[in-house]
């Protein structure tokens, strides 16, 4: 995968230090955190959610390794699989688990992947297809060896609407 396709600026744009930008990129993703988590989101803290999501993930192509751009590219499938945009959260959930076939990573992030395009087919109203990834997503979840992991797994699954 070539450094565009993975999302660093090869352009040399980004200015900031390094610790800056992972700054930028943990606070981003934090704050889309809390906007996923606010029961009635306004239309504006929609679109927030979707520039902070982008942002984060931008920021961590800057300074942060193929796990962090997984993990960025989940929290975009999810922002938008929140937001009933299933095309554009299935768009980030393959660039998710294209990123963990391609790259060594923690098989939480690869479980993560599919369930993140269970979730995607779902909106899309694809439900046979959201099985197989659910399905995938729960094979690579009950082999994790951290229990807390699992538990994050199994209870993303249990939110996946089919």
């Amino acid at each position: 995968m070539t450094e565009s396709e993975t999302g660093r600026d090869t352009a040399g744009v980004g200015a900031l230090e390094p610790l800056a930008e992972r700054s930028l990129a943990v606070g981003l993703f934090n704050h889309v955190w809390e906007l996923l988590e606010l029961p009635d989101r306004t239309a504006m803290q929609d679109d927030a959610m979707v520039h902070a999501a982008h942002a984060s993930r931008w920021h961590w192509g800057q300074v942060g390794s193929p796990q962090h751009w997984a993990v960025g590219e989940w929290q975009c499938s999810r922002v938008y699989a929140v937001l009933g945009r299933g095309d554009e959260s299935l768009h980030h959930a393959r660039r998710c688990l294209a990123l963990t076939e391609e790259f060594p990573m923690d098989d939480f992030v690869a479980a993560s992947a599919h369930e993140a395009l269970a979730r995607a087919y779902a909106v899309n109203g694809d439900i046979d297809a959201a099985i197989a990834e659910r399905n995938a997503a729960y094979g690579l979840a009950v082999e994790l060896e951290d229990d807390d992991d699992r538990g994050v797994i199994e209870g993303d699954l249990g939110t996946l609407p089919i």
